[in-house]
């Protein structure tokens, strides 16, 4: 069985979701789960749950980073956080894999800089995110790097086909340059450039992809800079926001559409559960010597639990392996 650490001082509402996500893996799949923060409050609420027989330990750490702190700031300061302590343990190998639903800049920060450091011959990790639509591709890098070199995005390439590959179980993931436009020799040229690095690469790399093709589903990976890959994802995000306040507008606007919407609502509600970023739980921190899954932060019970999940099949895949071993035989190429 697995051993999973879990910062339970990450989420916006920690340690409740953080805990209660812990408790449905523990129980799920019978993993030692590490709860890793403020020891009373932790006690305090795994004590509202049914944890009976269940493989779930719990490790002091006096303190905790904010999502209000400054990331370099408080990753120097904070050497006793929940997230040093956790990153520490897998460090060590006293556990197989780290989540948090805590300051994505943070974690960054900790565990590039103070903990798990890089892989050898990775130039920079990279935060791989998971898109709820058809064939949830993974968006590399989605906001660890805002400005990146050519050599970085091929590298962000492998890592994320790997990924897919070893953790998705995809045989021979397709994996495509974010530009715009589907042509070769689009975009700028920093993606013109990486764009002839990936053609190199012993990936299955189809070319330029435009944003309505990875959002449609065309390649299984999508490799950008952290900035556009930042901005895409909070468009994408913003944009469903609207489009749902629309709708729901719209429905509610008059008697017949109020009918009309209870009659399609299983439709409505089976939508919206496939296109749930709850179901990815969150994005993979590719690059480092670890295995590394950052949630958003506000995770909720189920979005940590899946996060635990995607931990497990990452440690099961033997990803950072499988990364280690293309990278020091590229570099030694």
């Amino acid at each position: 069985m697995l051993k999973i650490v879990v910062d339970a001082m990450g989420s916006d509402e920690n340690p409740r979701p953080d805990v209660a996500g812990a408790v449905l893996a523990a129980r799920e799949w019978g993993d030692t789960i590490v709860l890793v923060g403020d020891e009373r409050l932790i006690s305090a609420e795994l004590a509202q749950h049914d944890t009976a027989n269940l493989p779930i330990e719990v490790v002091h750490a006096p303190e905790a980073i904010t999502m209000t702190d400054k990331p370099a700031v408080a990753s120097r300061q904070k050497k006793q956080s929940s997230m040093h302590v956790g990153m520490n343990l897998v460090k060590a190998g006293s556990a197989d894999a780290f989540v948090t639903a805590g300051n994505t800049g943070a974690v960054l920060a900790v565990a590039t800089l103070h903990t798990l450091k890089r892989i050898r011959g990775i130039k920079r990790p990279a935060l791989g995110v998971r898109f709820p639509v058809p064939n949830f591709p993974l968006l590399i890098d989605g906001g660890a790097n805002a400005d990146v070199k050519a050599e970085f995005l091929a590298q962000f390439g492998l890592m994320g086909s790997l990924y897919m590959e070893k953790v998705e179980g995809i045989a021979n993931p397709k994996v495509g340059i974010i530009s715009n436009g589907e042509e070769d020799g689009k975009g700028s040229l920093l993606v013109q450039e990486a764009f002839e690095l990936l053609k190199e690469l012993p990936i299955n790399f189809i070319g330029s992809l435009e944003p309505k093709q990875f959002f449609g589903g065309a390649a299984h990976v999508g490799v950008t800079d952290g900035f556009t890959g930042n901005v895409m994802l909070k468009s994408a995000e913003a944009i469903a926001r609207l489009l749902l306040g629309e709708l729901r507008d719209a429905i509610y606007s008059s008697t017949r559409t109020k009918i009309g919407g209870l009659l399609a609502r299983p439709a409505f509600d089976q939508v919206r559960a496939q296109m749930s970023s709850e179901q990815v739980g969150g994005a993979p921190l590719l690059g480092v010597n670890g295995i590394v899954i950052i949630g958003h932060g506000s995770s909720s019970a189920i979005a940590v639990k899946n996060a635990i999940g995607q931990a497990r099949r990452a440690v099961q895949g033997n990803v950072l392996e499988a990364i280690r071993g293309v990278v020091i035989h590229e570099s030694a190429g």
